[in-house]
């Protein structure tokens, strides 16, 4: 009876586990639109588990900005992105490649080895989208996630940040570990920061 019991518990256990993380398996945005979701955004917010990645965002928390193009015959977008470095702009670009699932994306990080599922939580296309990245280096399987907030200006509403901060509860994160970007004006490549001002966010 004892084992019987055991067994009926451990079953129970890995019913509940099971339940926990499929809770937060991650789904991107229904009927999610490639085409409106191309353009010009900008990443105010950022978390991560990973602690390499939360050192480098706190020792420069600005506002990155990017510009994502598809062409329509291409299986994959670039994002270019553009923010300061020690006060002078730099330019990098990530081509992402599209997957079976409207709103989730593939890219190979070769500086971790690491493989990149991004996911588009949240989006109105407009104003604002939530981004939800899932990394796993090689050889070693260390699994880390992220969460970004974007928007196409430096403002954010608080309808917007509410599904942030609920994606990054979901996701074991603590809100008061977010990372908030802000704007040392517009970013030109070879150019100089110009001005520092915090992003007004609604509370970012």
């Amino acid at each position: 009876m004892q084992i019987a019991a055991s067994v009926a518990s451990l079953l129970v256990l890995g019913s509940a586990w099971t339940l926990q993380v499929a809770a937060v398996q991650p789904e991107s945005q229904a009927n999610f639109d490639l085409d409106q979701f191309m353009g010009r955004w900008y990443e105010l917010a950022v978390v991560s588990d990973c602690p390499h990645y939360m050192q480098h965002k706190r020792e420069n928390p600005v506002v990155v900005a990017l510009e994502l193009q598809h062409v329509a015959s291409e299986s994959n977008f670039t994002a270019t992105a553009a923010t300061f470095r020690n006060d002078s702009c730099k330019e990098t670009s990530t081509v992402y490649s599209l997957t079976d699932t409207p709103g989730r994306f593939f890219h190979h990080f070769a500086r971790f080895a690491a493989d990149v599922d991004s996911f588009v939580v949240h989006t109105d296309y407009e104003e604002y989208a939530v981004m939800l990245q899932l990394s796993t280096e090689k050889p070693s399987e260390t699994k880390t996630t992220k969460i970004k907030l974007y928007s196409r200006s430096t403002d954010i509403s608080p309808a917007a940040l509410k599904l942030f901060q609920s994606l990054v509860r979901q996701h074991g994160m603590s809100n008061d570990a977010v990372i908030k970007n802000h704007s040392k004006g517009e970013c030109v490549p070879g150019g100089q920061a110009t001005e520092a001002k915090n992003v007004t966010s609604a509370g970012v």
